[in-house]
């Protein structure tokens, strides 16, 4: 059976039993939608930091979060994420040996251009060029990146800092760099946009997770298209 996925007419259908309202924010929030930049998470293990990095990652646009197990598992405080996970998309990587390097060879074979983030680099992060996507990678709160990252990274970048402190809280890190990001995509005119699949596929997730029992409104559509 053909999947309804990327059935504009089948958005359509569903998107006529939303409200007004409903309809129109996940209608304007997935044009400013992104997969030009992703955020990659490695051994995160404070649950208040997760959720704020994806609270982020959601204001700013940023589909897409992947989230790297090695010796952490990953969970995120609902309290400070805002609900936000619901309208992303994660992807763990938690069943190999080396997770690091099953997440970025993956993110590379996709054309991303991976940016790990340390304090100890000599690159800032609006030094990262747009050209082409990017992975920004952010490391564990105790020790930062680890060095299969840094030995995989494209290249390592910083925020640029003024005082005694030597870094940013992850929150904060990921908050600073991915508006750097977002306006630097705007300044040099990158196409950044979602495509027409992929922003129905979007929508059409979205729906399933607004509208109850959503399998119904599936079969409902598929009868109305045979009987046509």
């Amino acid at each position: 059976m053909k999947s309804l996925n990327t059935d504009r007419k089948f958005l359509q259908f569903a998107l006529q039993y939303l409200t007004p309202e409903r309809r129109e924010l996940l209608e304007s929030v997935v044009q400013m939608r992104t997969r030009r930049v992703t955020v990659v998470l490695e051994d995160i293990f404070r649950s208040h930091n997760a959720g704020a990095v994806l609270r982020s990652c959601d204001c700013f646009g940023v589909q897409d979060v992947h989230i790297i197990e090695n010796r952490n598992t990953w969970n995120h405080h609902p309290d400070i994420e805002q609900g936000s996970s619901k309208w992303l998309t994660i992807k763990r990587y938690n069943e190999k040996p080396q997770n690091t390097t099953d997440c970025l060879l993956s993110l590379r074979k996709k054309g991303y251009f991976i940016a790990a983030t340390t304090p100890r680099s000599n690159q800032s992060i609006e030094d990262i060029p747009v050209d082409k996507p990017v992975a920004l990678v952010f490391g564990t709160e105790m020790k930062g990146i680890s060095d299969k990252v840094i030995d995989m990274a494209d290249m390592t970048c910083r925020i640029p800092m003024f005082g005694f402190t030597e870094s940013f809280n992850i929150s904060v890190a990921a908050a600073v760099s991915l508006h750097s990001l977002r306006q630097k995509l705007k300044t040099e005119a990158v196409p950044w946009k979602l495509t027409d699949d992929e922003r129905t596929e979007l929508l059409l997730e979205w729906c399933g997770k607004v509208l109850k029992h959503f399998e119904h409104y599936e079969k409902a559509y598929r009868e109305k298209k045979f009987n046509a």
